[in-house]
């Protein structure tokens, strides 16, 4: 399965990114990792480049809720991504919140999968749970 990966906006969280996908590629994930201070439209042409099965976007500096309201506009834009798993994780505020009000928020904004503030090896559970759901 292709994902495409990295961190969005003005967030140059390295680390994160690299064992992000260390750990994709350790479950057998094909990934294009795009690095940091990626745009939407960015992911979004890597998609359709590579066929990906999954978008998996990541933000430690909390930026990311400034993006995300773009997202599902965005992917409007493009075709045949209706089966496209949308994934976000890390910090996805600016300041402290709790995610009983992020998680709503950010599936409104088009996101399957929502991981604020959750580890990593628990949010790459979440999406190794939701391919098997969604295969069955």
């Amino acid at each position: 399965m292709k994902v495409v990966t990295g961190v969005v906006g003005n967030d140059i969280h390295v680390v994160a990114n690299r064992l992000i996908d260390l750990s994709l590629r350790a479950r057998g994930f094909e990934v294009f990792n795009l690095g940091v201070n990626t745009y939407l439209e960015e992911f979004f042409d890597a998609v359709v480049e590579t066929g990906a099965d999954v978008l998996l976007i990541s933000s430690l500096n909390g930026e990311a809720e400034g993006w995300s309201r773009e997202v599902k506009p965005l992917k409007a834009k493009y075709k045949n991504l209706d089966n496209l798993i949308m994934m976000i994780g890390g910090n996805l505020v600016v300041g402290s919140g709790n995610a009983e009000e992020i998680v709503p928020k950010y599936k409104n904004y088009g996101f399957d999968l929502v991981c604020h503030q959750v580890d990593l090896n628990t949010g790459l559970d979440s999406l190794e749970e939701f391919i098997e759901k969604r295969n069955k």
